[in-house]
């Protein structure tokens, strides 16, 4: 089966068997590419210390494809993006006008990895899915439909698309206790903090638990958050 192109750093630790290495996904947002949250790989071994250790780190990369509101040119996304409101009014949706059938097809594409790291022998409790703005849309898909428990589940400063075609999104019962954190900028130009408050709200109310977090901080990431990141995968670790 082809994978998605990635940038994978192993476990250093190979007195590990596969069931005690942790996977972290993590998927990049529009435009970038899995570079971005590499490197953040030093900083977050600085903050975990020998735990990290233990860590098989997978950025994917998105195709490039033509993006509707950048005028149609052709850069690294997840799905085309036809007319994204920058932030939300209650009752309004923000994903009404996003390619859905490219979303879901990404969120596969990441289901795929998850498969992957499952056959090389890490236990599916044991793997982490992340995601930034467009990526972080995907993670949701992704791992809430997955068939199988996972470990946990972030959201960066993103949304919760709810797709409009019957049938598209169906939640997986295994992972219906799945950890959900999300962070968020709370200056956010990009995505406004509306639109994490409203995944806060639509998760909430489909009976998931969140815990939100949010800094003061436009459409990037901080080090206070990537510090509560690495506090959150080191409880994921122990």
């Amino acid at each position: 089966m082809p994978y998605l192109p990635a940038i994978e750093i192993e476990p250093a630790n190979t007195d590990l068997n596969n069931s005690q290495t942790t996977s972290i996904i993590w998927l990049h947002g529009l435009g970038a590419s899995g570079d971005d949250f590499a490197a953040l790989v030093p900083e977050l071994k600085t903050l975990l210390g020998a735990s990290v250790n233990n860590i098989r780190f997978i950025f994917p990369h998105a195709s490039e494809i033509p993006v509707t509101i950048n005028g149609g040119i052709s850069m690294p996304a997840w799905y085309d993006i036809l007319d994204m409101p920058t932030q939300v009014k209650v009752g309004e949706s923000a994903e009404r006008k996003i390619n859905q059938s490219q979303l879901l097809a990404s969120a596969k594409d990441i289901q795929n990895l998850i498969d992957r790291e499952i056959e090389r022998g890490v236990n599916s409790e044991r793997i982490l899915v992340l995601g930034f703005s467009q990526g972080g849309a995907v993670a949701y898909h992704a791992a809430l439909t997955y068939p199988h428990s996972l470990g946990g589940l972030a959201g960066l400063s993103t949304y919760f698309p709810i797709l409009s075609a019957p049938n598209t999104f169906v939640p997986s019962p295994n992972n219906q206790n799945i950890d959900i954190q999300i962070y968020h900028g709370n200056i956010d130009p990009v995505v406004n903090q509306s639109l994490g408050l409203k995944a806060q709200s639509d998760l909430t109310t489909l009976g998931y638990q969140i815990q939100y977090h949010d800094y003061p901080m436009e459409h990037q990431v901080c080090y206070e958050q990537v510090k509560d990141i690495a506090d959150w995968i080191q409880a994921k670790l122990d």
